[in-house]
Parts: structure tokens; C-alpha cells; sequence
């Protein structure tokens, strides 16, 4: 008898199973900690005056009250009947709250009085990513989010064992692209030879993974399995469990990102980088003005002004705690990214969902040479939350050589050597600009500082449009992914006898923009990179991409 054994969560069989046990807790379990600490801060008095003898009720004290009128009883029954309540909803949520993976689809139920049910089919999955917020790392757990192509159709299992949550995400990834129907044809077998394990699928005499996990923390059908119980993990197994939870890099598996292609964040310069940003010019503003109402003796000043300081001190601990392990490399899937310190979170791009790439440099880094790369992907939009922003962020700092390694994992497509000489001359100043277009003389008096740095080339089917002076941007757009494009004059343009140029992109913090280009080649760009758009996106659709649609080497002599 042949035997294959392929590791596998026993997740994706099409059955339905619960969420972590934890769940509850993690998701509701934060409005029983305020009630706890409402009753707490209300019997803060009574403990003072229990340690140190010295009773000194307020007359308002609402458990002062509660005990003149002889009310202490009812009052505890009242407190732990909501607390009781909350703990039964929680619990009934959970217990409700099932999905299941199928061939098809990813499917999630939820609710009590109000039944929901959410489906992303697998021919509409983007990526999965994989997060894990401090509080659910001390449970050993994690959340999975299944992105979807549409508004708002991103799936949330939330939570599952973290142990479990790589692998199902490998397992929705290959049921996705096809690839296990594939191993399945290549496999066929006699009737009379059945494998013990085969993706997960077992034989009757089989003992995998699957039966291992079966009701561990939550987790296996609902319809109840026979056997004997898993054995329970030692508090030392736990414990050790946990630990490495929080020591693991950003949950960046070695087998699926071989650690030679992995870029790092060094913590000086990343320190540095946050210290020559935006936001330190405005601390700087707000320590000054602290002092100087400090010394004139408007204190008033300093309460108004200390929490917008706050505010900022915990922007700056944020971005240093999640960028500090960040991590890039590329896998069979795409590009692979980790980040977080505490709360760590681990996703896979396909190149398909990058539809634009930009490098940026501020002016008080380009003394040292620091670049920062972002990116637009299909189902990730900027200005939702501080996760959001981190996730159009793929080199929060980087050198010159760190931008090299990052950009044939998020450009997959074009040639190595082109791309590289087309990095190193938007780059470097000193570099040879002669495959960019550059604005003619008169667009100085639009932007006096940077028209000798405005421009654009095609190559290998994509666009790379460079601006800026004080901010440099580089900006890489796939034609196959451009959305429209977009020439225009005003009236200022106009006299000059200049236009602007657009290559619109899904909505992001990248934008490709020419805003000064001479009006005839603004025509020739328009031609070029419309019909460029259609050949390319034929050219990826089509089995064949060794064949490349005609196109220039470049358009610099515009």
C-alpha cells in the first residue's frame, strides 16, 4: 500500500468547525475587562481606606450610596448577572459562529438573532493574510484575512490556533489556484492503492494531522468524531508555546521565504528615518511652545498642547514597534511581508495584485542615501487604520542597494538588467538620464526646483515616471494593471504651451503623475501608453507570454 503524507490542518474538507476557543474572549471579552474596571474604580476609595485604616468617603460615591440604603446585595447579584449575561452571549456567539472550506468557496456563519452568512468564492481570492495581535498571542491565536476582489469583501476568520493558521492559509491558497486539482490528476492511482493521507483527504485506517487538531482549542467538525481525546498539552509545552509566539520574526515562515532573499530593517536607521520625518518638525514646534508658555507662565498652554504630545509620542512608538521586524522576501506565491513587534502580521501578494510601485525620498534623507518603497494592491486602500498604512508600506527604509533587492520581488516581470539601470538613473543624479524624457525649458516657471527631474520612460510594458524636488518620487506602473490615463491643460499650461499627464492606478498613496511635459509628447504619451495598456493585458491573459507585444525601448526622445 502506498502511503503519501502531506501536512495539513484537516480544515479544508469541506466540513463546518468553530473558532478558537479563545474567541470569545478576544473579541467581546474587552467589555467584561471595562465593567471590571467601572466596579473597580468605583471601590477605589474603600481599598485606600482598607490598607492604610483611614475611611474618607465622597458624599457622591455611588458605593457609598449603594450602602446606605442597604443596597450591597443586590447590587453584587446585579453586577454578576451582567457580567453572566455578557459571558453567555459571548460564549453563544462562538458556538454559533462556524465555517467551513470547500472546493468552491470560503464560507463563514455568525450571529444570534441576526443570522449572517459570508462567502468568498476561491476564483475571487486576492491573498491571505495572517495577523496576530498581542492579546491573542498570549491564547495562541490568530486571524486570517481572506481578501477578496469587491468593496468590503475581505473574509475575517477571527480566531483560529495560531499553530494551524500557515498551514490553512497554504492549503485556501492552493485549493485557489488549482493546484491540488492538478496534483490530483498527476497522482491517479489504482483502485486498489489508497493513500493514507493525500492533501489532507484521509483513508480509513489514517492517523494525520487532521485527527490531531480534531477539537484541539476549539477547532474540528461539529459533528462529533469517535476516538479517544487528544492528550492535553503540559503548562511547560504552553508556556514554551508562547514564548516563541512572541521570539519568532513577524511570523515569516522560512520554508515558504528562503531567508537569502529577506531585507531587514536595521533599527538605527529606522530610528533615524522617524526622526527626520514630518511628524518630528511638529513635536519640535509643540516642545517650544511648552517651554515658552512654561517661562511666561501660561500654564494653560502646556494642558492644551501635552495631549496632541502624547498623541504624537505614540505615532512615533507605533511605526518604530511594527516596522522594527519587518521583513520582505519572495515566495512561489508572491511577495511574502512580515512586520510588528507585538502585534505582528504576515501577508502574501501575488505580483498580480501590485498595480503600482512607488520609491520616495524626503529631502532630509537623500543626505543619507534612505529611500522608502510603497505600493498599491487590489483590496488594500490607504487612510483606513495604522494596518492599512503599514501594508502600502513594503520598505519602510532602505538604501539604494535594500531598493535593488525589494524590486524584482514586487516587478517580477521586467528584465532584470533594465530595471535596475532604470532604478539607478531616477535615483542617482549622477547616473545616465538619457532613457528619461525631460520637460523643456519653460516648464521652469511651474517648477522651477525639479523640471530637469520630471520625466518618464516605457519599458519591458511598464511606465516609470519620476517628479519631485524636495519629495522625489519614482513611480513604476504595469501598463497590463493601468486603470486609464489620463493628458490635460489649465490655463497657465496652456500659454507655456505645456500639459499634465495621469496614469491612473487603483486608489492607493501611489500616484503616477507628469505634472509638466511639452503638449506634443503629452499626444505621444497618451498613444503609447493606451494602446501599450491593451497589448499588455492580452499578453498576460494569454497562455503564451514568451511572445512580448511590440513596443520601443524607450520613449526618452519625445
Amino acid at each position: 500500500m502506498t502511503q503519501t503524507y502531506t501536512q495539513s490542518t484537516g480544515l479544508a474538507d469541506g466540513e463546518w468547525h468553530r473558532m478558537h476557543k479563545a474567541t470569545p474572549l478576544l473579541r467581546g471579552g474587552i467589555a467584561i475587562v471595562a465593567v471590571v474596571g467601572v466596579i473597580v474604580a468605583n471601590l477605589r476609595e474603600r481599598i485606600v481606606s482598607f490598607v492604610i485604616g483611614a475611611p474618607d468617603y465622597p458624599s457622591g460615591d455611588p458605593v457609598d450610596a449603594i450602602i446606605r440604603h442597604n443596597f450591597v446585595w443586590p447590587a453584587i447579584g446585579i453586577a454578576v448577572a451582567i457580567i453572566a449575561v455578557c459571558v453567555g452571549v459571548f460564549a453563544l456567539s462562538w458556538r454559533v459562529q462556524t465555517f467551513r472550506v470547500t472546493h468552491q468557496a470560503v464560507e463563514l456563519r455568525s450571529g444570534i438573532l441576526r443570522r449572517q452568512e459570508r462567502k468568498a468564492r476561491l476564483d475571487r481570492i486576492q491573498g491571505i493574510n495572517v495577523q496576530r495581535p498581542v492579546f491573542a498571542r498570549i491564547f495562541g491565536a490568530a486571524k486570517l484575512e481572506i481578501v477578496v476582489a469587491g468593496n468590503d469583501a475581505n473574509l475575517n476568520l477571527a480566531y483560529l490556533p495560531s499553530k494551524v493558521t500557515e498551514t490553512l492559509r497554504r492549503e485556501i491558497l492552493r485549493l485557489a489556484s488549482g493546484v491540488q486539482a492538478e496534483e490530483a490528476l498527476a497522482g491517479a492511482r489504482p483502485a486498489g492503492d489508497m493513500p493514507l493521507v493525500v492533501d489532507g483527504t484521509a483513508g480509513p485506517d489514517a492517523v494525520g494531522p487532521e485527527s490531531a487538531l480534531a477539537g484541539a482549542d476549539g477547532i474540528g467538525p461539529l459533528a462529533g468524531s469517535g476516538g479517544d481525546s487528544p492528550r492535553r498539552a503540559s503548562a511547560r509545552d504552553i508556556l514554551a508555546d508562547r514564548a516563541g509566539e512572541f521570539i519568532s520574526p513577524a511570523d515569516l515562515d522560512p520554508d515558504v521565504a528562503p531567508p537569502a532573499s529577506i531585507v531587514r530593517m536595521h533599527p538605527g536607521r529606522l530610528a533615524g528615518s522617524l526622526l527626520l520625518s514630518g511628524p518630528t518638525l511638529v513635536l519640535f514646534a509643540i516642545l517650544i511652545a511648552m517651554v515658552a508658555g512654561a517661562s511666561t507662565g501660561r500654564l494653560w498652554l502646556i494642558i492644551v498642547i501635552f495631549p496632541v504630545m502624547l498623541s504624537l509620542g505614540g505615532l512615533f512608538v507605533r511605526r518604530f514597534t511594527k516596522a522594527l521586524r519587518y521583513n520582505i522576501s519572495g515566495s512561489d506565491q508572491g511577495v511574502r511581508i512580515g512586520f510588528g513587534l507585538l502585534t505582528t502580521s504576515s501577508e502574501t501578494i501575488p505580483p498580480r495584485r501590485i498595480h503600482a510601485v512607488e520609491l520616495l525620498q524626503p529631502l532630509a534623507w537623500r543626505p543619507f542615501g534612505w529611500w522608502q518603497v510603497r505600493m498599491n494592491t487590489a483590496g488594500h486602500t490607504r487612510g483606513r487604520n495604522s494596518a492599512g498604512e503599514a501594508r502600502t508600506t513594503t520598505l519602510p527604509v532602505g538604501s539604494i542597494r535594500d531598493v535593488q533587492r525589494v524590486l524584482p520581488l514586487l516587478l517580477p516581470g521586467m528584465d532584470d538588467t533594465v530595471r535596475d539601470a532604470l532604478a539607478l538613473a531616477a535615483m542617482n543624479a549622477h547616473a545616465d538620464q538619457s532613457a528619461f524624457s525631460s520637460a523643456p525649458e519653460r516648464a521652469r516657471w511651474l517648477c522651477p526646483f525639479s523640471w530637469r527631474k520630471t520625466g518618464y520612460t516605457i519599458a519591458d510594458g511598464v511606465i516609470v515616471v519620476r517628479h519631485g524636488a524636495v519629495w522625489r518620487r519614482i513611480v513604476f506602473v504595469p501598463l497590463a494593471r493601468m486603470q486609464s490615463v489620463e493628458v490635460g491643460q489649465g490655463p497657465a499650461r496652456r500659454i507655456l504651451d505645456l500639459a499634465f499627464a495621469d496614469v491612473h492606478v487603483i486608489d492607493g498613496p501611489v500616484h503616477a503623475r507628469v505634472p509638466v511635459i511639452d503638449t506634443r509628447a503629452a499626444e505621444e504619451l497618451f498613444a503609447l501608453v493606451g494602446a501599450g495598456a491593451i497589448d499588455w493585458a492580452r499578453a498576460e491573459e494569454g497562455a503564451g507570454r514568451g511572445r512580448k507585444p511590440h513596443e520601443p525601448e524607450f520613449e526618452g526622445d519625445v
